[in-house]
């Protein structure tokens, strides 16, 4: 199997190349789109193209969505096989944009019926950022620690009739998390969240303030692991 990687605007995209004897059939095409990562001059909204990548989608061109690339049929012809349609992957499909939404805004002015989502460290140290704002809020410092959850986990506080999740996504205050650890502890929240029938949450941009991760590559994963669920998410900036 050959790997071809080329860019448009700031989407970076994977096309795969298959020899006669490879079978994408067997696999699932959305598993296959997660391969898609963003680069460096991607961003820089430079267009290039890896020698013999398939032709980039002409300006105005829509873009399929996952949903058509999972009605694709997939084979490979004349002993090569080459993705000509591509979707972005970091960009929210319609489903997504209706289940996750920006607003700017007061986060803790959210309905008070919405779950409330952040990050943290192993050691519960809140003394930066909204994190302080959440200590101050809903306290439980003691009761999170108690409850000993290691990175890529989530604490849960319940106040009144909602939930409060503590992505724990580092060790140390003083440590940076990974994108890793993120995907870890958003899965962690939505099995709590499937559990016990949270429908809304709202989040800032988690991880993105004092722990300096790419918003876009959070908001991908973000979509990723709630894209089964019915769960809706508003994401407040100010």
């Amino acid at each position: 199997m050959q790997v071809r990687e080329f860019s448009r605007g700031r989407f970076y995209f994977i096309a795969e190349s298959l020899g006669p004897g490879d079978l994408l059939g067997g696999q699932n095409p959305r598993a296959v789109l997660r391969r898609t990562r963003q680069c460096p001059a991607a961003q820089r909204g430079e267009s290039e193209a890896a020698p013999g990548a398939p032709s980039l989608p002409q300006k105005g061109q829509r873009l399929l969505t996952e949903e058509h690339v999972a009605g694709d049929i997939w084979r490979p012809a004349a002993g090569v096989f080459t993705i000509a349609r591509v979707t972005m992957a970091t960009h929210f499909s319609k489903d997504q944009e209706e289940r996750i939404k920006c607003v700017k805004g007061d986060l803790f002015s959210c309905p008070q019926t919405d779950s409330l989502a952040h990050c943290i460290s192993e050691d519960c140290r809140m003394g930066a950022g909204i994190a302080v704002l959440f200590k101050k809020k809903f306290g439980g410092v003691q009761e999170l620690l108690d409850q000993q959850k290691k990175t890529g986990e989530v604490a849960v506080l319940q106040r009144e009739d909602r939930y409060i999740y503590y992505l724990i996504t580092k060790k140390k205050v003083s440590h940076k998390p990974t994108y890793e650890n993120m995907r870890k502890s958003l899965e962690a929240m939505k099995a709590h969240c499937l559990n016990n029938g949270v429908t809304d949450i709202s989040m800032p941009r988690i991880g993105c303030g004092l722990d300096r991760l790419d918003w876009n590559k959070v908001s991908a994963i973000l979509g990723e692991v709630f894209e089964d669920t019915d769960i809706k998410i508003t994401v407040y900036t100010l």
